[in-house]
């Protein structure tokens, strides 16, 4: 029997290097991912999604999720995201994800940071990734570490989020890794991930890989 994680990873609102991007979750072991926009998501029914264990999204979409004024071919992303929401099953918000919606009051309750609080970001800084919680399931067994990423200045994450990783980068928030709930959802947020200088990093693929594990209930 395939025991694989069946994850869909939602892209969009964002651009990023394909190829290595697909190479990133062709890496991750035991994650069976199927990269697809959120047009691709919105469309099939709801039986359908039923086939992912948990949904990575790496979209940043500004407006919405909305159902109006939208061709059939485009889906309903609200009544998806719904939908899925409803069924209890994980979800990874994967860097820019966590700037998406901004309006959308789940999405912002899902990520825990206060809307419109983004202020800038710099690109391929060398930053050092503290390990807060060595005892949680995504980070147990991993060190501090350094890596090549795109930095956020932005709103730090609620008291109702679980810290697992920050950094002490002065161009960048604390918080790089956290856990939340939303409404029996395990949800984790993982600020990291703009390019493949940071794809590559084992470190981070390790992270990733066991974030979807946690949030699919299979650690």
């Amino acid at each position: 029997m395939d025991d694989s994680i069946k994850v869909a990873v939602v892209t969009g609102g964002h651009r990023f290097d394909v190829p290595n991007f697909h190479g990133l979750f062709r890496n991750l072991e035991g994650v069976d991912a199927y990269i697809q926009s959120l047009e691709d998501f919105a469309s099939p029914r709801a039986e359908e999604r039923d086939f992912y264990d948990a949904v990575v999204f790496y979209n940043m979409h500004k407006e919405g999720p909305t159902d109006e004024n939208r061709p059939g071919w485009m889906g309903r992303p609200l009544s998806a995201l719904e939908s899925w929401l409803a069924t209890g099953k994980g979800m990874v918000l994967l860097h820019h994800a966590i700037l998406a919606f901004p309006d959308w009051d789940p999405w912002v309750q899902m990520a825990g940071v206060v809307a419109g609080s983004f202020e800038s970001f710099s690109h391929d800084e060398v930053m050092r990734i503290a390990v807060e919680d060595g005892d949680h399931p995504i980070t147990r067994g991993i060190s501090d570490w350094e890596m090549i990423d795109e930095t956020y200045v932005m709103g730090e994450p609620d008291s109702d989020s679980h810290l697992l990783l920050t950094t002490d980068h002065p161009a960048c928030m604390k918080s790089i890794g956290w856990t939340r709930q939303y409404n029996g959802t395990r949800v984790f947020c993982f600020q990291s991930g703009h390019d493949n200088q940071t794809w590559k990093d084992e470190n981070f693929q390790s992270v990733l890989m066991r974030g979807i594990q946690w949030v699919s209930g299979k650690i």
